[in-house]
């Protein structure tokens, strides 16, 4: 995975959280489910790079 993967993964990751965190607070249910939605997809993300790393190696 590259670094710029790694950190537009990290940072798609962490406005999910914000998404989740506000929408919570706020009683916001669509941006609570747009903010889970986001950090799913940046894992998804994220676990499919690491496999395509495993089989470069």
């Amino acid at each position: 995975m590259s670094g710029e993967d790694k950190i537009s993964n990290k940072v798609q990751e962490a406005k999910g959280e914000v998404k989740e965190r506000v929408g919570g607070a706020t009683g916001d249910e669509d941006l609570q489910a747009k903010g889970a939605s986001d950090k799913t997809k940046s894992n998804l993300k994220q676990a499919g790079e690491k496999v395509k790393d495993a089989f470069r190696s």
